[in-house]
């Protein structure tokens, strides 16, 4: 007799670039990135299914600026709601609330986007719907009932080292396949985007530091009837009964945050935490009633879209990375009250900052020291933001100013803190300090153009057909330095002479277009060259720029307004740019400035790139 030994298959093995784990705001703005990057990229995530309502629901002004870089602000536009008012009630003496004061929802001027502090509003699994369509129209789509159960990393010396080693091996669960239900990656980095309680976090063994505030507060997202007149609006209710947050929505939906009065109900003695059992929706609201009194309000027909409760918790991961080769990001690694509209806004922030380095790292256009700058930037961020919100959380939990309360919050605080906090809470303020790629030295030559923030909103005219174009629309996150050539007056002499020189300087081998931009036909696949002239149109043509300038028409535009006058001009004075003496800058393909130079400061540059680049 013959005996046979029953042999178990062996688990499937595949190989790619980036393995990014949970599809968050963090982890699909991070998968479109790579993927349009001509990156090889895997996202997984654990629910069968995106989200149909609730969680996050609010796009800052610099948040959308960044999804316009991908060309996707208009589709997010199309389908939110958009705030364009604040309105801030306060206590009466019979106990009621009235309207003290109305203002625009925001304050960073700078904005190219004029909505509110939340701007445009949509349910998180709206919002990543945008990012997931770009991704399929790729082909890249999130593998859903998928989740990770091991990760082993490499710490050899020279796996580390060697961008191009496979030093991450996960194990995948695949629970809606009938076959082939483990499998074996091997990738080359990987990205915990998995959330707060994240499971790559935990196994990578970092730890988070902070702590939970006691302040708890209720979640609620339905259509209302009410007789509430500011409904519509962005409003922060102070009562004696408590504080009240609306928040407009898509679909007249709104939503509230609710503070809750008593905290203990909620509370599990056992655990200490909030037991989402103990509440109800309609205990939620009852408290909101109490708030909004002598205003009535209900939800439409008993319906209720979304409901939670959470309390307050202030934590930041104390590292973002295992030797830059497994990443954490967006709540994985910083967890903040969402009241000021912050946390799928830094989420998605945070890989928006890390793909580009990825990629330039994994197509050999960088060194692997570049991937340092991910944790040095966004962490500080992450921090600042903690910071802000200890002190906003405060204002909205503290009790308002009575005389009977004397060191509760009076309305001039929390409106000067909603004013002096507005460049943060939209984004556009984001300062990242000197490192390789943020370099200040020559800051006085271009001082509006912040090195390290995002580049200010102008309208400059094209040369060759007097079209109005908006800057941020010609720095696409295309993965290339742009490298933005202010070139004085084409119609003096000197200047025009000038450019002409600095042309002949960067068509030079040995310069930093030439020497890290792949040859003649690659070099403009790392840095695309805009120069901008502030000569008028009816003083010049496109074709007195140098040809290194124009490769495309489009690349070379003049600082005045349009035939109609009606937008452009003033944007060398707005950025604080000499009309004759010129400069360059650099700005990185997240859309920061890295660097401005004097107009003849091509060694500057070649310092400034070969610092990083190979």
């Amino acid at each position: 007799m013959t005996s046979y030994t029953a042999t178990r298959t062996p688990p499937k093995e595949s190989f790619t670039d980036v393995l990014i784990i949970g599809a968050g705001p963090a982890g699909v703005m991070c998968a479109n990135a790579l993927d349009l990057a001509g990156v090889k990229v895997r996202i997984v995530d654990k629910r069968p299914l995106g989200l149909a309502a609730g969680q996050a629901d609010g796009c800052q002004p610099r948040t959308i600026e960044i999804l316009q870089s991908y060309g996707l602000a208009e589709a997010l536009l199309k389908r939110a709601a958009h705030v364009w008012k604040a309105v801030f009630y306060n206590p009466t003496s019979d106990g009621g609330i009235e309207k003290t004061t109305q203002s625009p929802t925001i304050t960073a001027k700078s904005a190219r986007y004029p909505f509110g502090v939340r701007t445009a509003t949509l349910h998180q699994g709206g919002i990543e719907d945008v990012i997931l369509e770009s991704m399929s129209k790729h082909g890249l789509e999130v593998e859903r009932s998928t989740i990770p159960t091991s990760i082993e990393l490499s710490d050899a010396a020279d796996d580390v080292k060697n961008a191009g080693s496979y030093t991450a091996k996960v194990v995948l669960e695949h629970f809606d396949r009938e076959e082939d239900k483990t499998e074996i990656v091997h990738a080359k980095f990987i990205l915990g985007s998995d959330g707060a309680h994240s499971w790559v976090r935990k196994t990578l063994g970092i730890e988070m530091e902070g702590d939970v505030s006691d302040s708890i507060w209720g979640v609620v997202d339905m259509v209302p009837d009410t007789d509430f007149p500011d409904i519509r609006c962005q409003a922060f209710v102070h009562s004696n009964a408590g504080t009240l947050f609306v928040i407009p929505r898509e679909n007249d939906l709104i939503r509230l945050y609710i503070q809750q009065s008593s905290t203990q109900d909620i509370i599990d003695p056992q655990t200490g935490r909030i037991d989402k059992d103990r509440t109800s929706p309609g205990k939620l609201i009852e408290q909101g009633k109490k708030i909004f009194q002598p205003y009535t309000i209900e939800p439409k027909d008993g319906n209720i879209n979304w409901w939670t409760v959470y309390a307050v918790g202030q934590r930041v991961a104390k590292q973002y990375s295992i030797n830059d080769r497994a990443f954490i990001a967006g709540d994985a690694c910083h967890t903040h009250s969402p009241k000021a509209g912050q946390g799928l806004n830094a989420s998605m922030g945070d890989t928006h900052n890390l793909a580009w380095k990825l990629a330039y790292v994994l197509k050999g256009w960088a060194d692997m020291s570049l991937l340092k700058t991910y944790e040095c930037e966004r962490r500080k961020f992450a921090h600042d933001l903690i910071d802000f919100d200890k002190k906003w959380s405060k204002l909205f939990s503290g009790k308002p100013y009575s005389p009977d309360n004397a060191d509760g919050v009076t309305h001039e605080q929390f409106l000067g803190a909603f004013t002096e906090f507005g460049g943060f809470t939209s984004g556009v303020a984001i300062h990242y300090d000197s490192s390789a790629i943020v370099d200040a030295s020559y800051q006085h030559l271009a001082p509006h153009l912040v090195v390290g923030e995002r580049v200010l909103p102008q309208v400059f005219i094209r040369a060759a057909d007097a079209l109005p174009v908006e800057i941020h629309d010609l720095l696409p996150a295309d993965t290339r330095f742009k490298v933005l050539v202010f070139a004085g007056d084409l119609a003096v002499t000197k200047d025009s002479s000038e450019l002409h020189k600095l042309a002949e300087e960067l068509d030079k081998p040995e310069n930093f277009v030439c020497r890290f931009g792949r040859g003649e036909t690659g070099r403009r696949e790392v840095f695309d060259v805009l120069c901008f002239s502030s000569a008028k149109q009816d003083k010049v043509d496109y074709l007195q720029f140098p040809p290194f300038f124009r490769p495309h028409y489009s690349n070379v535009l003049l600082d005045d307004s349009d035939l109609q006058g009606r937008s452009g001009g003033g944007g060398y004075a707005k950025y604080g740019i000499d009309e004759h003496a010129g400069a360059i800058v650099v700005v990185r393909p997240d859309g920061y400035v890295g660097m401005v130079a004097p107009f003849n400061g091509v060694k500057e540059l070649n310092r400034y790139f070969g610092a990083f680049l190979l």
